[in-house]
């Protein structure tokens, strides 16, 4: 070996004990790789940042920020209300949630499909007595499954696309991984679907209690393009039920109505009182389009049959009646459109939870008094009390000690809000409030850059900027929000291992370390090097960041296949299948990481599940790949 292959093979077994070890993060071990690449001349210093304008970087950039508008819009919030069943079995519920999650990953990131649907996990878990971790590891296998299934879908694809490209035969189209990786995703789902309930192990971890702040009381209102409008009382609380929210009182005409009749028939204006979990808030909303009160410029409702009888009804607060106070505490007229000082519907407004401590300034006053709205720019939509109800007005209601505050605005208002009045803001919580126009617009915006990438109109690092463009000008998503939407740590390291790759290839060292796997453990089969490819890249992946491998095992993949002289795109197929495939550990891929609290596991328990998975994925991927891609 040369000077020059001896080095670049040093720094890389460093990185590579860095990445395993986990003392540092994993962006600072690839940015530390880099620059002492630089420093031992193995990369040129003009070269050094190259990696970051790389298409693979850009491309994973924008499907972070894509996945984003799915997320905040409450279009995946819609699409799980669809195929999950409200009252399924543990063996439906296993079997939708996978799907489900596994088709989310393949056009989103797949970190960002498994938060999304790990609510409704927990949620269905308890509902059939399961320990949580028995959906939530088959959820989070079926969404790493997923990404492998198109270009998209998660970042060792797109590194390994990236890698083809400078073999001169163009990088891989949107769905060239899909024959393999569907066949490969698909028996994974039937393994985890009938032997998850046993695989996994039973562990009572912290799901349901460190967020267990009770049902939410808040208040909608009726629209007349809602399909709530027209139905009776008895026909909206079947459907309410479905998803575990209740009426508990309506407002109608400035008259509280403690009883409704359930046959009442509903009108546009009216307000209906509803009981319901923060992570059924968004489907209770979107099942029947209603609005949360306080979310949009309320007016006064006009008035309609004066004469009519209430049942168990009473007038509002005198204050109310006459000034026509809106939501928030704000004075209007009846029918004028609100307007104030500050809207806390201005773009990048968020949501964000407060508990009101005891010293709190918020004790003993409602929103009405304090003037939210007008004062702060936020909006009040709803309010969790333990263990008491009140159909009370919500801009009305007291707030009492241990309240938990769902609360609209700023960021910047929020936290002077919360500051001034003493209430401790919670871990942040996926409580989307959907809006049909703008998942609508983040679906067709996700479907036309899917179809520019898939058909060759555009690169589909061009095509998914110009997805993000629409995003950002149609407001999708706030400016701010595209920023906090990527992981940089991510961008860093795959910015910064693409040229330490590229110094593999150019300083031969891939070779050698090809010729080695050759002959001293395949003898030369070309069939048995493609086997050891892909368990040593899963292998890896179980340790270290999956694009990290990627981006170490493809200069290798691309040099074992010269040396065969047979088709490059097998191996770096099996690259791209191993790199997705961390099943073993909990530090192998985020979303293994992400259930490790909320279902109780320990680092062992993965492996009871994750090793048959593994056994599965190479019994299906070899013969898949040699079909697909021969030699």
């Amino acid at each position: 070996m040369t000077h020059e292959q001896v080095l670049i093979l040093a720094v890389l077994f460093v990185t590579v004990v860095l990445f395993l070890w986990g003392r540092w993060r994993h962006d600072v071990v690839a940015t530390a790789s880099l620059l002492a690449c630089v420093l031992l001349g193995l990369v040129p210093t003009a070269e050094a940042f190259s990696g970051f304008g790389h298409p693979a970087v850009i491309t994973v950039a924008c499907v972070l920020v894509m996945s984003r508008g799915l997320q905040i819009t409450g279009a995946v919030d819609a699409l799980a209300q669809r195929i999950v069943p409200a009252h399924s079995g543990p063996f439906l519920a296993t079997a939708a949630l996978s799907i489900l999650g596994a088709f989310l990953s393949a056009f989103m990131n797949n970190v960002g499909a498994m938060s999304l649907l790990m609510p409704v996990a927990i949620q269905v878990a308890g509902k059939n007595n399961l320990a949580p971790g028995k959906l939530l590891m088959p959820l989070a296998f079926a969404t790493i499954l997923g990404g492998m299934t198109t270009l998209i879908g998660t970042p060792p694809n797109l590194i390994v696309a990236g890698f083809r490209a400078e073999t001169g035969t163009g990088p891989f189209a949107m769905f060239d991984f899909t024959p393999v990786g569907l066949s490969v995703a698909g028996a994974g789902i039937l393994l985890v679907v009938l032997a998850g309930r046993w695989l996994v192990p039973e562990r009572q971890g912290s799901a349901g209690t460190s967020f267990d702040t009770g049902a939410y009381l808040t208040e909608v209102r009726v629209t007349e393009e809602g399909k709530a409008a027209g139905k009776t009382l008895r026909e909206v609380e079947q459907i309410l039920e479905k998803t575990d929210a209740q009426i508990i009182g309506m407002v109608r005409n400035n008259f509280r109505i403690f009883a409704p009749n359930p046959g009442r028939l509903l009108l546009p204006g009216d307000i209906l009182i509803i009981e319901a979990e923060p992570e059924s808030l968004s489907s209770a909303l979107s099942s029947l389009g209603l609005k949360l009160e306080e979310a949009v410029p309320a007016a006064v409702p006009e008035e309609a049959g004066e004469g009519e009888q209430k049942e168990g009804g009473e007038p509002l607060e005198t204050a109310e009646k006459e000034n026509g106070i809106a939501a928030g505490g704000d004075q209007q007229k009846p029918g004028a459109v609100h307007e104030s000082r500050k809207d806390p519907e201005t773009e990048g407004a968020e949501l964000q939870e407060l508990v009101a401590l005891p010293d709190s300034g918020l004790v003993g006053r409602s929103a009405s008094d304090l003037r939210i709205r007008t004062r702060y720019g936020l909006n009040l939509l709803a309010v969790s009390r333990r263990g008491r109800r009140t159909i009370r007005r919500l801009r009305s209601t007291q707030i009492q000690p241990g309240d938990v505050l769902l609360m609209q605005g700023s960021s910047e208002a929020l936290s002077g809000f919360a500051s001034e009045f003493s209430c401790v803001p919670l871990a942040a919580r996926s409580v989307h409030i959907p809006d049909k126009r703008q998942a609508g617009l983040a679906m067709g915006i996700m479907a036309l850059a899917v179809m520019a990438a898939s058909l060759g109109l555009l690169s589909a690092a061009v095509s998914f900027a110009f997805g993000v463009l629409l995003l950002v000008v149609w407001r999708v998503l706030p400016p701010h929000k595209m920023y906090e939407s990527i992981d940089w740590s991510v961008i860093v390291l795959l910015g910064a291992l693409i040229p330490v790759a590229g110094a593999m290839a150019t300083t031969g060292a891939a070779d050698v370390v090809a010729h080695m796997l050759l002959k001293g453990i395949a003898s030369g089969n070309p069939v048995l090097a493609i086997v050891i490819i892909l368990v040593l890249t899963m292998t890896l992946s179980d340790f270290m960041n999956n694009a990290a491998t990627a981006a170490v095992m493809c200069p290798i993949a691309i040099s074992m296949a010269s040396q065969f002289k047979l088709n490059p795109d097998t191996y770096l197929m099996a690259v791209a299948i191993g790199a997705s495939c961390a099943f073993l550990t909990p530090i192998g891929h985020q979303n293994n990481t992400l259930i490790l609290g909320p279902a109780g596991f320990r680092f062992g328990d993965y492996w009871r599940l994750g090793l048959p998975m593994e056994i599965v994925v190479v019994a299906v991927a070899v013969p898949m790949l040699l079909m697909v891609w021969p030699l």
